[in-house]
């Protein structure tokens, strides 16, 4: 070869076809988006599985007192704080937002009734729910995911301690038991929040918000929104319980693991509020068929 000149770079096959390239692109993103739906098709299942495992010990045999009772502190107690002033903010926030419509219209005394069955229906569980995903998933897929890192899951079962029975249904029992007293919790301070902001900032008589309140928030309100509180707090305790048993191995897999529990545990309670909200108001209505005021 003669100095200063430069070889011929060989030919290939999208040279010779020019639509090579873009059919292996797009032959590449379908094969990509295959291998998600099995993936997620897969961990459906195998949540699905991990599940049942679960509540088969939960009738069967119940955990030991000793390991529900921490559980329930860590869970119950030491969330309070966050929940408490979760549903003030949240109160106070309802009142600042919906206090300029209602005051041009005239009907300062009854903003009551759109801040308290805001908060009891919807946004008390649905915030409270996502506040102990956070806070309590996350902390759930991250100790566990640690242990399975370690190796103490697999130390529990060659002592002859089933992992599941031991570690996941005292959380299981501490989420769908004590989630929703802290939805109750919730709401009340929400309550109390909007009735201090919209009574002592914004001037409201007490005494016709107080009697809107109550005449305009029925006692199925509060049902519905504890009863799906149940489902948001079985939701946090699965997924969270499922993503630590499978983390990835290293510090990075057990904070991947964390950050997934929570954003599968917000999307699933997301999704679940929409199906049980349309079944309670389709069941509410069908008992109901004329009550259709909302002020």
């Amino acid at each position: 070869m003669l100095s200063g000149t430069t070889a011929p770079r060989p030919t290939t096959d999208s040279d010779q076809n020019p639509d090579w390239a873009h059919n292996s692109q797009w032959a590449q993103w379908i094969v990509g988006c295959g291998t998600r739906v099995v993936h997620g098709v897969t961990m459906i299942g195998d949540m699905s599985l991990f599940t049942w495992q679960m509540l088969r010990w939960l009738m069967t045999r119940l955990p030991c007192r000793g390991t529900v009772l921490v559980t329930f502190y860590q869970v119950g107690a030491l969330s309070l704080p966050v929940i408490a002033l979760t549903g003030t903010f949240i109160g106070m926030v309802l009142a600042v937002q919906s206090y300029v419509q209602f005051h041009a219209i005239g009907l300062d005394s009854h903003l009551g009734v759109v801040i308290n069955s805001t908060l009891v229906k919807e946004l008390g569980p649905v915030l409270a729910a996502t506040m102990l995903a956070g806070r309590v998933g996350g902390s759930m897929a991250a100790v566990l995911g640690t242990m399975r890192v370690t190796e103490q899951i697999d130390a529990l079962t060659a002592m002859g301690s089933d992992p599941v029975h031991y570690l996941v249904v005292p959380r299981f029992l501490a989420c769908i038991l004590l989630i929703p007293a802290l939805t109750v919790v919730a709401d009340f301070m929400g309550i109390l929040g909007g009735y201090c902001y919209s009574v002592i900032i914004l001037g409201i008589d007490h005494a016709a918000y107080l009697s809107h309140s109550r005449d305009g928030v029925a006692l199925f309100d509060l049902f519905s929104g504890v009863f799906k509180s149940v489902f948001f707090g079985a939701i946090i305790a699965v997924v969270s319980c499922y993503q630590g048993f499978n983390c990835e191995p290293g510090a990075e897999g057990v904070g991947k693991a964390a950050t997934t529990a929570f954003v599968y545990s917000f999307v699933f309670i997301l999704a679940v509020d929409l199906f049980l909200t349309i079944v309670l108001n389709s069941v509410y209505y069908s008992f109901f068929p004329n009550d259709s005021s909302f002020l």
